[in-house]
């Protein structure tokens, strides 16, 4: 039976190590897709609420979390949401990209490869969308004098 162990390339930031990126380098992250996406506050910090006898209780950042999530749809249509969750100090959830189109492929790989760097965003792609997002929730907490 073979056996495969993911490595990361990791480094020192603030004297912890850390994973680089879990990004492919080469994948155009506004190609239609499942994306299983993980935000964390800052310092990971419970700015969303608390778990209580088993239950997330949300605060109210933690509700304006959910809110804004679920209405990602609305500002980009050509996305829809699956499983998600509001933690104390992160949201993951599932957005699914699907702009009816064909994709070309080759043995299963996606031809449209395109690299990942930073830079301006891509419209309709993974990245807007989670800018979006934060974007959002972060307006909300500076007009309601959250820091």
């Amino acid at each position: 039976m073979e056996r495969f162990v993911l490595v990361f390339n990791m480094t020192l930031f603030q004297n912890k190590y850390r994973v680089e990126s879990t990004r492919l380098p080469y994948w155009d992250y506004s190609s239609d897709g499942w994306y299983f996406v993980t935000i964390c506050t800052k310092n990971r910090e419970e700015h969303f609420g608390k778990i209580q006898n088993y239950f997330m209780g949300l605060s109210n950042i933690g509700c304006t979390a959910a809110k804004f999530w679920n209405e990602i749809p609305n500002h980009f249509p050509f996305t829809r949401l699956d499983e998600w969750v509001v933690m104390p100090n992160h949201v993951h959830g599932i957005i699914v990209i699907d702009k009816n189109h064909p994709v070309e492929a080759r043995h299963g790989a996606p031809l449209r490869w395109n690299k990942n760097e930073f830079g301006p965003l891509k419209k309709h792609s993974l990245q807007s969308i989670i800018n979006h997002f934060k974007g959002a929730v972060k307006c909300w907490c500076n007009k309601n004098d959250y820091q």
